[in-house]
This record gives C-alpha cells, structure tokens and sequence, in this order.
C-alpha cells in the first residue's frame, strides 16, 4: 500500500512537472510569434555577441531603395542644366555692366558699342539681351542678363520704366502661351527671375524716379537693391546711406526681395550667414575686372593714390555677400519665388479675364460687335481644317481648359462663402 502511494505521488509529479513544461513552452512560442523586435532572441544574442552579418543582411531585406530619388534628381537636374535671367537697372555710369562681368567671371558685353554725348541725349530706354553658357565643375548654366541702357538719362523721365514692365508681362505672357500650348515638353524659360536696381551714391536716399520704378515693377520681379560704387563713400557714410534706403523703402511700401526664414534643422554656419546678408541689405558693391597686386597677391580691385580697394573684401564692399545671396544660396528660391508669386499672380489675372470675356459672350452672344473682339483675351483668327489627330489634340485641350474653369468658378465660390 505504501509502495503504491508513492508511485502515485511521483505520477502525479511527474504529470505536473509535464504540464509546466508544456506550458512553458508555449509561452516561448507565444513570445516568439509576438515578440515586437527585430530579430528573435537567439539572433539578438548572436548580434551583441558581434556576429553582425546576420544583421547586416537583414537591414538589406528591409531597405526599399527611395532614400536615392535626390541622387535621382541631381543627375537628371544636373544632365539637363540650369538657366537664370537677371535684369539689371539703374542710370548710366554706375557699374552695371562692369559688375555683371565681375559677378559671373565672364564678358558679356565685348560687342558693346559705346555712344557718344548727341547719341546719348537722343536715346530712350531699350532692351537689350545678352546670353551666355557657363560651366562649373560639370554643372551647366544658360545665363541671360537683360540690360536697359537709357533708362533714367533723361530731362524728364516719366514714365521711363514702361519698357521694362512691358518686357517682363511679355515674357510673362509668352511662358503662359507656351504652358497652354499642346507641347509643353520643351518650354523656354524666359521669365526675368531678379532684378539689380543700381542706387547712385551720389545722393540722399532715393530719388523719385527710384521709388516709381521699384514701385511698378514690385509685383513683377524680385527686386534687389544695390548701392554703386561704394568705393565713393567711407563706412560711416555706406552705413546712413543703407539705413535711409531701408527706412523709405518702408516708408513708400516698396516691396523688395525678402530673404526666406531659416529652418529649424539648419546648421550654425547658414544662419550666421543669413543673418549677415539681412543685415548687410542693401548691398553696397564695387566692381572691376582689373587684376591688381596688393600685399604680394593679385586681386580683383582698384588702384587709387592712397591705397587698393579689393572687391572681394568683405571690409572694403558687399560684393562677396552679393554673389553668395545670387548664386550660391538664394538663386533657386529666386526662381520659386518668380514661378510661385510673381508668374501666378499673372496667371490668375488672365484666367479671370478669360474666364469674364467667355461669360459676356455666354451672356450675350448675339451682340458680338468688333469692340469685344478687341477686348478678348484670346486672338480670334481663322483656323485652318483640322485633321483626325489634330482634332484629337484640340478635344482634349477643350476638355483641360473646361476643367481648369470649373476649378476656378469652385474657388470664386468658395471666395465669396467665406
């Protein structure tokens, strides 16, 4: 009896110990299928331990590849080069052309003819376009510098501006032609993306004809004004002489190109840098395409009795801070500010007037007189017989263009709700 009270003692041990093992490995297998981790347990183990290919190999099972799409598009960016257009304005004698040459390295004006005194005094304000190819370590650049001699060298210089707005609604226009085209694949980009508006030294502040010109071109282009030849002035001098620009800058509500904020991520170095080119606005600048020796260098600068002034000394000018803002930190955001801002506020203003033009004629069709036709913004002339894959292409455009205006007559809703 006693013998078979023990084994049934051990029986009943030996089930338990059976079942907590059963349970116990379920749990292993229940922590194993829902364990959050990486890796399981034994793997883990194996990594801190420094077998690392295991883990290396499992980071390539889990990399997609899109952390390349910049890669991506530098090469095609990169492949397909750049273009930027820069005006430059201002009245005779100040150093545009000289300053253009120094900022790109180039000359872009060797053809130039230099008028004399009559041809002068007859002269009105022209556009002039000059284009050149530059490249840089791989990166190509179609640059154009659209110049306008003559402007401000008149008695009476109203309204003298008119030329340049009406190149820059041109180029405007012309973009908004192509973008509406059929092709627009390969559109040229001939939008004036900054304009350098050439303070004279000479004076006090602004003049009026620099408040009217920056005042009408404002809402067109990024205006960056700039004092000319700062080697005219001392320091203390350049330092009221920028702080009264930016006070009737303010003053007559001129709106210039404003720097965009820093973001947060940004290191120390760029914001130190971005607080500089705030300060320094308006920029004063000197330029030459001189090579001079000072201090046992050769430099870009000017000779004078008393000493050297260096373009590229930040004590002496702004010319470096310049160049850095147009080129190498802020040209893009000048472009995206120009496609953005300035383009589309023309847009949306053609897109209205198509938009009234197509409701008069909704309207009142039967009074279609050679008035209206004149005030639409869209050229009625004769179309010639279309065939089937023209036809084809035009339905489609009809279909864009009536989607386009539905989406705006949402948006004018939307306007007026709120």
């Amino acid at each position: 009896m006693e013998s078979v009270g023990k084994e049934t003692l051990s029986g009943i041990q030996a089930r338990l110990e059976c079942r907590e093992l059963a349970a116990s490995s379920a749990e292993e297998i229940d922590e194993s299928v829902h364990r959050p981790a990486m890796y399981p347990a034994e793997l883990a183990e194996i990594h801190r331990s420094g077998a690392s290919g295991f883990a290396s190999l499992d980071q390539e099972k889990q990399y997609v590849g899109f952390a390349t799409l910049p890669n991506q598009v530098h090469r095609k960016s990169v492949k397909k080069g750049f273009d930027f257009t820069l005006m430059v304005a201002g009245e005779s004698g100040l150093g545009k052309s000289t300053l253009v040459n120094s900022l790109f390295l180039t000359d872009l004006y060797k053809d130039r003819k230099l008028l004399n005194a009559e041809e002068r005094i007859s002269q009105t304000v022209e556009i002039l376009k000059h284009t050149v190819d530059i490249e840089e370590k791989g990166v190509k650049l179609k640059l154009t510098i659209v110049d306008t001699p003559g402007f401000g060298d008149a008695v009476n210089n109203t309204e003298c501006w008119k030329a340049i707005t009406d190149y820059i609604d041109q180029q405007f226009e012309q973009y908004f032609r192509d973008e509406s085209g059929l092709n627009r694949k390969n559109i040229q980009d001939n939008r004036v993306h900054c304009c350098l508006y050439f303070i004279s030294p000479f004076g006090h502040g602004l003049r009026p004809v620099d408040v009217a010109f920056m005042k009408a071109l404002h809402e067109k282009v990024n205006i960056v004004p700039l004092i000319a030849k700062a080697d005219c002035l001392i320091p203390s001098e350049i330092r009221k002489l920028k702080e009264r620009i930016r006070e009737e800058i303010d003053k007559f509500g001129i709106k210039v190109y404003q720097f965009p904020e820093c973001d947060s991520d940004e290191d120390d170095e760029f914001k130190q840098q971005d607080r500089e080119l705030k300060e320094s606005a308006p920029f004063a600048v000197i330029g030459s395409n001189t090579v001079v020796e000072a201090k046992g260098q050769r430099v870009r600068g000017r000779l004078y009795p008393w000493g050297i002034v260096e373009v590229e000394n930040q004590s002496h000018c702004d010319f470096v801070k310049l160049r850095n803002m147009l080129i190498r930190t802020h040209m893009h955001d000048l472009k995206d500010v120009t496609c953005d801002v300035h383009y589309e506020n023309y847009r949306a203003q053609c897109i209205h007037q198509m938009t009234r033009y197509e409701e008069k004629q909704n309207t009142a069709p039967s009074k279609l007189t050679q008035d209206n036709r004149i005030e639409s913004p869209i050229p009625i002339l004769p179309l010639p017989t279309p065939d089937a894959e023209t036809e084809k292409l035009i339905k489609m455009k009809d279909e864009e263009l009536r989607r386009m205006q539905e989406m705006l007559q949402k948006m004018q809703q939307q306007i007026q709700e709120q």
